[in-house]
């Protein structure tokens, strides 16, 4: 916790649910509850799990040009992301290179919210602001509730009118608890869920008053390490842990392209100029490997930095693993080297395991992402 200079209002109540509190971005962060990690991917999955992502870094940017700012720093038309809607976006280098991601909150004509990822897009956009006509404001006093799983919905019509009708990437301002909040319906699990975000003086009751409400439908805490289980299945990266800052190329600086991370999709069909757009452009078809899957053989989970090995040569790394038993699979992402980055392509696992495996397409949970998008 030496480099922790941010400190969330719930942090007795993540110790009294055996917590640490390691560090993540600042933030003493509860990796792990004394609970079992498989019983909160259970909820979650299953019913509906209440998390603190307030590690994330909630940046206001506010004034004539904030617009023009984020235009140019990140992959969206940010001109067709009205007030309550948001949208999902990355950062890149001058070199086209991945260096954040973030959700894009339009709270006003001129003012928009941006929750950053762990990349140093914030320090970015600081620099950009210089000169121009913007306020930055990093709000830490905003605290983030994260409500996700198929349920989450369920509680929170009983307590806020209109949630059922909130759109994906949709947020409103509203009252939970006579408390006032903003909720979006946006998560990092693949489920349908919501995030909450409210002032850290509010944050104790509204979480204890979600916990206990909600305890019917067995909606239970859960911990930070939870969302590497999900995201394997949900094929949802985490900066810098699937990137080449944690696995780096022997001999070329870090960074990853949009279209080796699968992350091409972020970039708007009407944008044409932002940072990196050209180099982009021109690297895609020169991908040095691709985020792929990996279904293996038994019932135990690899680990990050175990080895993927084909035809006598190591062909890619494994960023993140888990062993669901609601599946039964033992599921991961990988880098992968391109040619074997094919549907059933065979390989073997070296390293806190010996086992057989196949690549397989991503994500393994709901493809089509019809769960996060539902509606009614």
């Amino acid at each position: 916790m030496a480099n922790s200079w941010r400190i969330s209002a719930l942090a007795e109540r993540h110790r009294a649910l055996g917590s640490k509190l390691e560090d993540w971005s600042g933030m003493g962060t509860a990796w792990t509850y004394s609970s079992d990690l498989a019983d909160e991917h259970e909820a979650i999955r299953t019913r509906a799990g209440l998390m603190d992502v307030s590690g994330l870094k909630k940046v206001h940017y506010v004034g004539p040009h904030a617009e023009s700012l984020l235009e140019y720093a990140t992959s969206r038309d940010i001109s067709k992301v009205y007030p309550g809607k948001s949208v999902y976006a990355t950062m890149l280098n001058e070199a086209g290179k991945f260096v954040d991601d973030c959700v894009i909150y339009r709270t006003g004509p001129n003012a928009f919210m941006v929750v950053h990822g762990s990349g140093n897009g914030y320090e970015m956009l600081v620099r950009s602001a210089q000169g121009r006509q913007v306020a930055v404001l990093f709000d830490d006093d905003l605290h983030d509730l994260s409500l996700q799983g198929p349920l989450a919905v369920d509680f929170l019509a009983e307590h806020v009118p209109g949630i059922r009708e909130l759109p994906y990437f949709h947020h409103l301002q509203t009252k939970l608890f006579d408390r006032p909040v903003m909720i979006s319906r946006t998560g990092y699990t693949g489920e349908r869920g919501y995030e909450i975000f409210c002032k850290a003086a509010d944050a104790p009751a509204i979480w204890d008053g979600i916990l206990e409400k909600g305890k019917g439908l067995g909606i239970i805490p859960c911990a930070f390490t939870a969302l590497d289980w999900l995201r394997v299945e949900s094929y949802l990266l985490f900066f810098p842990y699937d990137n080449s800052e944690m696995y780096p190329f022997a001999d070329q600086a870090a960074g990853d392209t949009l279209w080796e991370l699968g992350l091409d999709f972020t970039v708007s069909p009407t944008k044409s100029d932002f940072r990196g757009a050209n180099e982009h452009r021109r690297l895609q078809g020169k991908e040095r490997f691709k985020i792929f899957g990996v279904l293996l053989d038994g019932d135990k989970a690899a680990e990050a930095g175990d080895t993927l090995w084909a035809d006598g040569k190591q062909v890619g790394v494994i960023t993140c693993a888990m062993y669901s038993r609601l599946s039964g699979k033992s599921m991961a992402i990988a880098r992968m080297d391109v040619p074997y980055a094919e549907q059933g392509a065979p390989l073997e696992v070296k390293g806190s395991l010996a086992v057989n495996a196949i690549a397989h397409t991503l994500p393994f949970d709901d493809p089509e992402k019809k769960k996060r998008t539902a509606k009614g």
